[in-house]
């Protein structure tokens, strides 16, 4: 069963950055599942205590292969 959504309006210039991140770094196959992805990342983080720098969530990131 697919889950409901909900559409998110964010600038282009940082669609477009996604996107070559994604091209460059590969790891997701949309757009849409980076940012799911990144957001569910910080609200787990704060669930846990949150994270207290951008660097920790890049280390996050690392850790788990995106980055």
């Amino acid at each position: 069963m697919e889950k409901e959504t909900v559409s998110v309006e964010i600038s282009k210039d940082l669609y477009e950055r996604i996107e070559r991140y994604i091209k460059e770094n590969g790891g997701f196959s949309s757009v849409r599942e980076f940012i799911e992805f990144v957001v569910n990342e910080v609200l787990e983080g704060e669930e846990e205590g949150g994270y207290s720098s951008e660097e920790e969530i890049k280390e996050r990131l690392r850790s788990l292969g995106y980055l």
